[in-house]
């Protein structure tokens, strides 16, 4: 009987842990075999500040995916977040090896790690190396050179890091709880495997994770990952504007943004009040929609402001021919979509997973578009880390091409 293939995502935000377990069909399909959705503890702005509660909230929703699916979880694919994640631009250069000047996967490597080697501050860390387009004697464009006949072999590369504490602290907490760490993976490039068309992908396009603390971008040209940033502006902020404004307590505000919240305040008629009775609001007094509307409207413009500024210092403002693709809890408020094209002057969609089967009811939103592409991810990668798979099917296909993105 053949060993049943599961590959394991969690994703650990500032407002919710997410562990999804599912297992991998023959077909190299997703089936969605358990999910354990629990609030964040000891997080802010996507970056661990208190290891225990962390790690609290962390073995809670491992024990209700665990419980869900049946299975145990040995290890897992993991999303990293917040404002200490950067990119920059590498290049790495070798000579082929072999006599006959065929390219190999061995020449592949050394030239990235060839481009791996870039100058950074020492509390700085490597998390992926992500190849762009190789370069044979100077034909430039190639995707996979492996096969191909070249003396010189050149890489262009975008290499992702964060600040060693922020990940040594999250994978504290990942392996306090008993689970190993397959990779840390970025969650704007998760969510990218989950929600982004090839089409996409290759023509321009930038992603916008709209978390609880942060909001995370990554742009994705030629197919590949070309930017990736982060503003330390989320749905939190949101949030707490509502509370000083209309002088609620947070969680009145967060769930008056979350059922009333309109990020368009001139659709919103003047004379529309919202009846506070269930929300624990203030006095009990009706608040007025378009009042909340104004608040959420301005918080944010002001953080797509921030992201559009940060894509024009990195000179990718102008890099989007597909537009914008909003993913992360906030991209479910009302109005969203008019407001951010409005900022950005492109198309702007949400980005909802899709491609998997099972329990999938829980995770079918814009809010799960990084979990759910942690397992994506995972697929990939899954003989690389001892899932199986066939090496001659799409898993294995793909493997040799993305492995090098784990340093």
């Amino acid at each position: 009987m053949a060993r049943e293939r599961i590959v394991v995502g969690i994703d650990v935000g500032t407002t919710k842990v997410c562990s999804l377990i599912a297992a991998i069909s023959p077909e190299d399909q997703l089936e969605i075999i358990g999910a354990g959705i629990t609030p964040a503890r000891g997080l802010r702005r996507g970056v661990v500040v208190n290891v225990d509660e962390a790690a609290q909230a962390i073995s809670a929703s491992v024990h209700k995916a665990e419980q869900q699916s049946g299975f145990k979880i040995m290890s897992a694919f993991v999303g990293i977040s917040g404002a200490h994640i950067s990119s920059t631009n590498s290049h790495g250069v070798v000579a082929v090896r072999r006599s006959d000047n065929v390219v190999t996967e061995d020449d592949i490597d050394r030239a990235l790690e060839a481009a791996k080697v870039v100058n950074m501050p020492q509390d700085r860390e490597v998390i992926h190396v992500v190849p762009r387009h190789f370069v044979i004697d100077g034909q430039e464009g190639i995707n996979n050179p492996a096969g191909m006949l070249g003396r010189r072999l050149e890489v262009e590369t975008t290499v992702v890091t964060g600040t060693q504490t922020a990940i040594h602290n999250l994978s504290r907490c990942i392996e306090q709880v008993g689970v190993g760490i397959d990779a840390l993976v970025i969650q704007p490039i998760a969510a990218g495997e989950a929600v982004l068309t090839t089409a996409e992908k290759d023509l321009g396009v930038a992603l916008v994770d709209l978390g609880g603390g942060t909001s995370d971008v990554g742009v994705f040209v030629d197919g590949s990952v070309a930017y990736v940033g982060s503003v330390p502006v989320g749905g939190n902020h949101i949030s707490n504007d509502i509370a000083l404004g209309l002088r609620t307590p947070f969680t009145s505000a967060d769930e008056l943004k979350i059922r009333h919240g309109y990020a368009l305040s001139e659709a919103i008629e003047e004379d529309s009040m919202i009846d506070v009775a269930s929300f624990d609001a203030g006095d009990g007094t009706p608040i007025s929609k378009r009042e909340l509307s104004e608040i959420v409207e301005a918080r944010l413009e002001e953080t797509f402001d921030f992201v559009r500024e940060q894509l024009g210092r990195a000179g990718f403002e102008e890099s989007m021919p597909a537009g914008v693709v909003l993913v992360g809890g906030t991209a479910q408020l009302q109005g969203i979509r008019r407001l951010a094209a409005e900022v950005f002057g492109t198309p702007v969609r949400l980005g909802t997973p899709t491609g998997m089967f099972g329990l999938v009811e829980s995770v079918s939103s814009p809010a799960y578009a990084a979990s759910v592409g942690l397992l994506k991810w995972g697929l990939v990668q899954a003989d690389d880390f001892g899932v199986g798979g066939n090496a001659d099917g799409p898993v294995g296909r793909a493997r040799d091409w993305l492995r090098s993105f784990f340093p």
